[in-house]
């Protein structure tokens, strides 16, 4: 088994007004998702009505950016402890989190919940300090808070061990170091795609075995029907192919958290259609793996 050494997964956690949508579509810009010419709206990732009216991810969304030669799927999570099942199934498709703190705020309730979640899992996360190019910004409280509530998470020494990036979403750029801040809004977003590159694992890549998807988030659409979203573990599946879909169950809370599943159904059905996510744009392919 190989590991597929152009990809990286990664989703992102913030409290509300954090800056997280914007970032995300600063991100777009600089691995140039769209045309020079196109009009650009602000806030890509809030498709939903009331997602644009009150600034909060109710549903992830994903989407893919090119850079240098590397694939970053990138997975906005919803932040409430209301869709819990929803952020568990997201975070068990990616390999890292970039953590994304308010420099005047530090982090908020909205981000202990989700963090606490990807710690639990053995995530190692990426920290943004976000908006540093404000007056009321303290990157470096912001930053010891970000450790603190690491402690009282109960991350590991790894995990406490992070990646820091400091910049401004909004503005569109990010650095490494505190003394690159003054002057950063020259810098792009460069430093952050290095990161991620740098430090998040490539998935595994297991073309031989059975197809195995992993299904996070699920869709209807009128003219196709049902359609699942989420990770291909191993193998591959063409147009037409059948496969096998289970649903699996637990007893009580006690078996979901020691993993105690049972098969609760399984039909066959087949894959009418293949699609990829390519920037904010699902294409049909004949194949995926």
């Amino acid at each position: 088994m190989r590991r597929a050494e152009h990809i990286r997964n990664i989703a992102i956690i913030a409290h509300i007004d954090h800056g997280k949508t914007t970032l995300i579509d600063s991100i777009f810009k600089a691995a140039q998702v769209f045309r020079d010419n196109a009009r650009v709206e602000e806030r890509f990732m809030d498709n939903n009505e009331l997602e644009r009216e009150k600034g909060i991810t109710i549903r992830a969304k994903h989407c893919t950016v090119e850079w240098k030669g590397y694939r970053i799927n990138i997975i906005d999570t919803p932040g409430h402890a209301d869709f819990s099942g929803e952020v568990e199934r997201i975070l068990s498709t990616v390999d890292s989190v970039l953590l994304l703190v308010d420099a005047g705020e530090g982090p908020m309730p909205q981000t202990r919940y989700v963090l606490s979640h990807a710690l639990r899992m053995g995530i190692k996360p990426i920290v943004y300090i976000n908006k540093v190019d404000r007056k009321e910004a303290d990157p470096v409280l912001a930053l010891n808070a970000t450790f603190d509530l690491f402690f009282e998470l109960g991350a590991t020494d790894e995990q406490a061990d992070f990646p820091v990036l400091y910049g401004s979403g909004l503005a569109g750029w990010a650095v490494k170091e505190l003394s690159e801040i003054e002057g950063g809004e020259s810098k792009g977003m460069d430093a952050l795609f290095e990161t991620v590159i740098e430090y998040v694992e490539p998935p595994l890549a297991d073309e031989e075995s059975p197809f195995l998807l992993q299904v996070s988030t699920l869709a209807w659409n009128e003219y196709t029907g049902r359609m699942g979203c989420g990770k291909i573990l191993q193998g591959k599946i063409r147009k037409g192919e059948e496969f096998l879909r289970t649903t699996t169950a637990w007893e009580d809370r006690a078996d979901k958290e020691n993993e105690n599943f049972v098969i609760a159904g399984k039909d066959r059905t087949k894959a009418v259609q293949i699609f990829v996510t390519r920037g904010l744009e699902r294409l049909e392919v004949e194949e995926a793996g």
